[in-house]
């Protein structure tokens, strides 16, 4: 009797399972609201260099009392190309002399400006207070407010190495249940900042939650779950994150200050860890790990929830042992990120997903961080690239179940690097058609991260799941920290970032046609085995190819 059967034995997909999937879903609503949040906690607003006038000074004493804010704007900064004030510079001495008609003004772009030494005035219309307010993060500190995300970004990618490793080591519960409480103090600090530094740490903090949440939920919800359900339950939780989305953007128009937006969004964690302690760790790990004795008890009181006690009372140590040999037997071998490239069949899975992930999560961020630039309201664009999720998600999980994994993969990959490039060609004042060309990315892309986190957990054995989900990870926080300095790239040559966002997918697309298929595949639980599995496969279609030349004509025998 494998896991699976066993599973099978103490209820398969039951109340239990549906509890607990549904108690790991709810948080999935709250993770895009942190992992988007700065589209609005950050986003920049129009601002101008603060403006000091003595309206008594002018020399045209016709004006006195008449002049309005539009005026005050125009003699004091300089006009772009748009009319508009520039934003980081103002004249040294007040330009009275624009506002006469009559009288011949100088080439304005001869006259004397100076840097905004004392500040700026901001729009508060849409946002009444953002990070870029408060910390005047603009002109030559715009960079800062890309360092914040890249900074988030970057304590996922750790906390992918961290907690991926310590996961498989001390379980997938306990991190969970960590991960949760730190989400939920690391949030709550971080809309009580005083300092844009303590921000910036508490940001980090709160990606290093963040990743051991996701992590550790996926491999729960997979190894509690029949084969068959895997790709349904996968697939809910990505439409979790999308109705997170229109949550965020919801919750965001509603709380136009940073600050409480901040923490509305962090403590709803703090009743996730409270909640958390019902959960059951994972039977698999359990036996992986040496401790069947505990694995016999989550499966009885899994067996007593589905109802199944009489099943659940047959079990104990003695048949665990008798029929999980295998797993039992990886007790007595120690894993490191070495074996994820020890072998031939598991150093192509582990680069083929590298690849995958890196590019998914490049391009994903290249898009979805990028709303103020697309000319559309930001809550109505958040509200668009959320809506799109629910068909690439659907038909993906259509795709998944009944043609394969592999194939889903690719083609989505291959499919946004292609939207992504056709902007390249499409002219800049066509905005309806370059957003919905993005749009339509955005929903590859989507599609592409709802295949690979199940794909990824299937791909790997019980003995080093976490460690392979722990490098896949990495790769993709690689690709979301990268995204915004090849964004920066628009400066030298306008399209170079849409063609980097656009080709990466594309290459990787083509590399995951190299995975093997895991539809309807029990998880492996060791190296070996998935080893064994591809050895088998190629003995397939060997023998297949050596069948088909055995009854196909032979040219040479004919043509004599």
């Amino acid at each position: 009797m494998s896991f699976v059967e066993l599973l099978d034995h103490v209820g398969g997909m039951g109340r239990f399972q549906i509890i607990y999937i549904i108690l790991l879903a709810i948080p999935v609503f709250m993770m895009a609201s942190h992992n988007l949040l700065q589209n609005f906690t950050a986003a920049t607003s129009e601002h101008h260099c603060h403006v000091h006038i003595n309206i008594n000074d002018t020399p045209y004493t016709n004006l006195t009392g008449k002049l309005g804010a539009r005026d005050l704007l125009r003699v004091s900064i300089p006009m772009d190309s748009n009319q508009q004030p520039k934003k980081c510079h103002r004249f040294i001495t007040t330009q009275w002399q624009l506002l006469d008609p009559n009288a011949t003004v100088t080439n304005i772009t001869e006259m004397e400006t100076e840097p905004c030494t004392d500040g700026w005035v901001y729009d508060k219309s849409i946002f009444t207070s953002t990070i870029v307010t408060e910390w005047d993060l603009v002109c030559d500190s715009r960079r800062l407010k890309q360092m914040a995300q890249s900074i988030y970004m970057a304590g996922i990618l750790v906390g992918g190495i961290v907690f991926g490793g310590l996961s498989d080591r001390f379980g997938r519960r306990s991190l969970l249940i960590w991960c949760y409480l730190q989400m939920a103090v690391t949030g709550t600090c971080s809309a009580f900042s005083p300092t844009f530094t303590a921000y910036c740490i508490f940001r980090f903090l709160t990606g290093m939650a963040f990743s051991g949440i996701v992590l550790n939920g996926v491999s729960l919800s997979v190894e509690w779950t029949p084969t068959s359900t895997r790709a349904i339950v996968g697939t809910m939780y990505g439409y979790c994150y999308t109705i997170g989305q229109f949550l965020l953007a919801g919750v965001a128009y509603a709380i136009p200050n940073w600050r409480w937006l901040q923490l509305v969004v962090s403590l709803p964690f703090f009743i996730f860890f409270i909640s958390s302690w019902w959960f059951a760790e994972s039977a698999r790990w359990l036996v992986i790990a040496g401790r069947p004795d505990q694995a016999v008890k989550e499966l009885k009181r899994v067996a007593k929830i589905n109802r199944k006690k009489e099943e659940g009372d047959k079990l104990n140590i003695e048949v665990l042992r008798s029929n999980m040999q295998k797993e039992i037997a990886c007790v007595k071998n120690s894993y490191t990120i070495v074996d994820l490239v020890r072998t031939p069949v598991m150093r192509r899975i582990s680069c083929c997903l590298c690849f995958v992930w890196f590019s998914t999560s490049f391009a994903y961020y290249g898009l979805a961080m990028d709303l103020q630039n697309f000319g559309v309201n930001i809550y109505l664009i958040q509200l668009i690239f959320g809506a799109v999720d629910f068909p690439a998600k659907f038909i993906s999980v259509l795709t998944i179940s009944f043609i394969g994994r592999r194939f889903t993969q690719a083609l989505t990959l291959i499919l946004a690097g292609l939207s992504i490039l056709a902007n390249i060609f499409v002219p800049q004042d066509l905005q309806t058609l370059r957003t919905v060309l993005a749009v339509f990315g955005k929903g590859c892309l989507a599609a592409s991260f709802n295949c690979v986190y199940l794909y990824t957990s299937e791909l790997y054995p019980t003995v080093i799941r976490q460690t392979g989900m722990g490098l896949s990870n990495t790769m993709a926080r690689l690709g979301s920290i990268t995204a915004p300095l090849a964004k920066m790239l628009g400066e030298y040559f306008p399209s170079l970032p849409l063609i980097i966002y656009g080709v990466a997918p594309i290459i990787s697309g083509i590399a995951a046609a190299f995975l093997p298929e895991t539809l309807n595949v029990p998880l492996p639980e060791t190296i070996e085995e998935v080893e064994r599995r591809s050895r088998h496969l190629s003995d397939e279609e060997q023998q297949m190819k050596i069948l088909l030349k055995s009854t196909l004509p032979d040219p040479a025998k004919e043509a004599s």
